[in-house]
C-alpha cells in the first residue's frame, strides 16, 4: 500500500524538481545580463570659460573728512556781545559770526586817525619851510645848516606821517577784529562760547567750527605690499593702468548700501605710515543732500587696474580643498572630471574673477558637483542648453 503511494508521488516530484530547475537556470541567466550592464555616467552641468578683460576693484576701509575746516578764533581781546548765527546752520564766507564790544578799538582808531592828521599838518608847515629855504640858500641869504635843518625836518615829518597811517591801519584793523567772520561756507557747529563771555586774541580754544562738507574727502588706507604687488604686476603686464585721466571711486556706506554719486581718486600719500604699513588714499565725492558727515566709516571700491586675461567663474563652481585653497572642476577632452587649483582674486556679484589656473575654452562644472569625483567619466551638458532624452535605455554590454 505505502510503495503504492509513493510510485503516484513520484511523477509530482520530477514536475517539481524540474520547475526548480528552470527557475534556477533563468535567475542565473538574469543575473548574468545585469552583471554585464555598465553602469550609466552621472550628468552634470558646465560652463565653458573664455578670457576677458576684467577691472580690477579694490575695497578698502576709510573715514570721511571735511573738504575745508576752519576753527573760529578771536583776533582781539573783549566781551562778546552778540552770537549771530543758528548752531548747525549753513554759513557763507565773510558771514558776520560773532560781535565782540567795539568801543574801546573804535576810540583807540579815532585817536589814531587825530595822530595822523597832526602829522600830516606838520608835514605840510615842513615842506613849505623847505622850499623857502632851497630858494633862499641859492641866494645866500640864510646859511647851508639852515637849508639842511629844514630839509632834515621835512623828512622826519614825513616819517611822522607813515607812522602815524601805520597806527591808524592797525587800529582800523582790530576795529574790524571785533566783528569774527566766517573764512569759509559750511556748516558751523555748536558755539563754545555765549553772550557776555571774555573772550581773548588768539586763545586756544576755538569759539566755534564750520566745515565744508560739499564735496567732501574720504581718506582709505591700503598696505603697502598690496601696493607693490599691483606695482610689479603692471611691470609683468599682468595687469593694465587704467588709461582715464582720473580713478572712479565707489563708496559702500555703514549700513552696506552704495552711495548714489561717484567719486574720484584725488592724491595718493607719498610715506608710508610706519605704525600701520600702510598708505593713505584720498578721494572726493560729491555730497549736495549732507548724506555724508565727517568721521563715517565707508568701504571705497577703486579701480585700480585691469585684467585682461581673467577668468569670469560662477560662485557655484569654486570650492575649497582641505587646504583652503580654491579649486574647480574641469571636465576634460576625454569627458573625465579633473580637479584643477585656481586663484581667485576677487569676488565681482555673484561671479569669482579667477586670474591663475584655467585656460580658454575650458569647461568647468556648476551643477552636479556632488556627483562628480575627480578621474570618473561624466555626461556634461552646456548650461542652459536643453536636456537630454530621458527615455533612452541604458548600454548592455555584448556576450
Amino acid at each position: 500500500m505505502q510503495i503504492s503511494r509513493i510510485s503516484a508521488l513520484k511523477p509530482a516530484v520530477l514536475v517539481l524538481a524540474g520547475a526548480l530547475l528552470l527557475a534556477g537556470c533563468g535567475g542565473s541567466q538574469q543575473g548574468g545580463q545585469q552583471a554585464g550592464a555598465a553602469p550609466a555616467a552621472p550628468a552634470v552641468t558646465v560652463v565653458t570659460v573664455k578670457s576677458e578683460s576684467v577691472p580690477l576693484v579694490t575695497e578698502l576701509p576709510g573715514r570721511t573728512t571735511p573738504y575745508l575746516i576752519a576753527e573760529l578764533r578771536p583776533q582781539v581781546t573783549g566781551i562778546v556781545k552778540q552770537r549771530q548765527f543758528a548752531e548747525g546752520s549753513e554759513v557763507k564766507a565773510g558771514q558776520s559770526l560773532y560781535q565782540i564790544d567795539p568801543s574801546t578799538y573804535q576810540a583807540t582808531y579815532d585817536s589814531a586817525k587825530a595822530s595822523l592828521a597832526r602829522a600830516e599838518a606838520n608835514l605840510y608847515a615842513a615842506r613849505l619851510k623847505a622850499q623857502r629855504y632851497a630858494d633862499l640858500v641859492k641866494i645866500e641869504a640864510i646859511s647851508k645848516q639852515q637849508n639842511d635843518d629844514a630839509v632834515a625836518a621835512l623828512k622826519q615829518a614825513e616819517a611822522d606821517v607813515s607812522a602815524a597811517r601805520a597806527a591808524t591801519d592797525k587800529a582800523r584793523i582790530d576795529l574790524e577784529f571785533t566783528r569774527v567772520l566766517s573764512p569759509i561756507s559750511g556748516r558751523i557747529g555748536r558755539s563754545a562760547v555765549t553772550p557776555g563771555a571774555l573772550v581773548t586774541a588768539n586763545q586756544a580754544t576755538a569759539l566755534a567750527t564750520v566745515q565744508q562738507l560739499d564735496p567732501i574727502y574720504v581718506d582709505v588706507t591700503q598696505s603697502s605690499a598690496d601696493m607693490l604687488r599691483l606695482k610689479r604686476q603692471v611691470e609683468a603686464g599682468k595687469l593694465q593702468r587704467n588709461g582715464g585721466a582720473s580713478v572712479p571711486v565707489r563708496l559702500v556706506m555703514e549700513d552696506g548700501s552704495l552711495y548714489a554719486a561717484e567719486g574720484k581718486l584725488a592724491f595718493s600719500e607719498v610715506s608710508v605710515d610706519e605704525g600701520t604699513g600702510s598708505v593713505t588714499l584720498r578721494a572726493v565725492f560729491p555730497n549736495p543732500k549732507g548724506e555724508l558727515l565727517p568721521g563715517m566709516y565707508v568701504r571705497a571700491r577703486l579701480v585700480q587696474g585691469v585684467n585682461s586675461d581673467a577668468f569670469l567663474v560662477p560662485h557655484a563652481a569654486l570650492s575649497r580643498d582641505p587646504r583652503g585653497n580654491a579649486q574647480v572642476m574641469v571636465v576634460n577632452a576625454e569627458g573625465k572630471v579633473e580637479a584643477r587649483p585656481v586663484k581667485a582674486a576677487q569676488s565681482i556679484g555673484d561671479k569669482w574673477v579667477v586670474t591663475d589656473g584655467l585656460a580658454e575654452a575650458e569647461r568647468i562644472i556648476v551643477e552636479g558637483l556632488q556627483r562628480a569625483r575627480p578621474g570618473a567619466q561624466v555626461q556634461a551638458q552646456e548650461a542652459g542648453a536643453a536636456p537630454a532624452a530621458q527615455g533612452a535605455a541604458p548600454a548592455v554590454a555584448a556576450k
